[in-house]
């Protein structure tokens, strides 16, 4: 599999967007190098407003940039774009349906070096939360490449996340918004999961192979709005669920899915971030092992649930 970057990906999609709508606008919270955005400010400087560390300006403004007609672009850490900027997002952009499109960069424990004030576990709950607000996890390079053209051309404001180290290419067709994509196909349990948790969804699926289980692999890269249609549908065909996510186990995947089951008999199982916040370490793969994100534990839930 290819390892690519989200966050490369997402800068030069924006410089694409640019080159082809000439109402596209950039902002940065002092963190363009790392989200690249800074990519666009190299080819359009005069479309590319650095805020400084100062991210509930940062939505306001864009917030100002949209009712004036133009589509805003904000990047920043998922940490601040779904904690610091909560009022302004939901008072200046999501009541007014305004088009902001916000990237939360170094998502999740991706940020492994810079501990827990800068890993957004939550940032999913939060923005599924407010009103009139797309939510989009791509799994991987080429997805976020789909996603940044499909938030350019959504009415209204949408978050996105992305995570920080690279991540193997594993989608291969269209992006739709508010619909499910399979990316394995299986008989006995669907995995479902999103953004860089893809990988041990795939690594756990080929486990369960080898143990003679037949399980699917269901890309959630729409978290709101949430096809909880075809998450029934898919329930009907196999034995059991299981989802992953670098999330908290609250208001993110594991509740969409549990929500939509809650009239279904299949059983379902989660792996994710228990109610509690991360911590520094080495390598995210550490972090990912500390919290039971892998694949081994994704397998052994499911080999639970199949043997009853």
């Amino acid at each position: 599999m290819e390892n690519r970057n989200q966050r490369k990906a997402y800068g030069e999609t924006l410089v694409e967007l640019g080159a082809e709508n000439p109402s596209i606008v950039v902002l940065e919270a002092d963190l363009g190098k790392s989200t690249m955005s800074s990519l666009f400010q190299n080819i359009y400087p005069d479309r590319y407003f650095e805020m400084g560390i100062a991210e509930a300006n940062m939505i306001s403004t864009a917030a100002g940039l949209a009712a004036s007609g133009k589509i805003a672009f904000c990047s920043t850490f998922a940490v601040f774009a779904s904690g610091r900027v909560y009022d302004q997002i939901r008072q200046s952009v999501a009541l007014g349906k305004l088009n902001v499109k916000i990237c939360g960069s170094s998502a999740g424990l991706s940020d492994f070096g810079d501990g827990s004030t800068h890993q957004a576990v939550e940032d999913v709950a939060i923005m599924t939360a407010i009103p009139n607000l797309t939510v989009l996890t791509p799994a991987d390079a080429k997805e976020t490449c789909m996603a940044v053209r499909a938030a350019a051309v959504i009415q209204g404001p949408v978050y996105m996340r992305v995570v920080r180290h690279d991540v193997p290419t594993y989608t291969t067709g269209e992006f739709e918004v508010g619909k499910l994509s399979a990316l394995k196909a299986g008989s006995d349990i669907a995995i479902f999961a999103h953004g860089a948790m893809i990988e041990a969804a795939m690594n756990a699926a080929g486990i369960l192979e080898q143990k003679g289980v037949s399980a699917s692999v269901i890309n959630a890269g729409t978290m709101k709005p949430f096809d909880y249609a075809g998450t029934v549908e898919i329930a009907r065909l196999v034995k059991a669920i299981v989802t992953a996510e670098d999330h908290s186990r609250i208001g993110g995947l594991a509740a969409h899915v549990a929500f939509a089951l809650r009239k279904s008999s299949t059983p379902m199982d989660y792996v994710a971030v228990e109610d509690t916040f991360g911590q520094s370490a080495r390598c995210v793969e550490d972090l990912y092992d500390y919290y039971g994100l892998t694949a081994n534990v994704i397998a052994e839930k499911a080999m639970l649930m199949i043997r009853g």
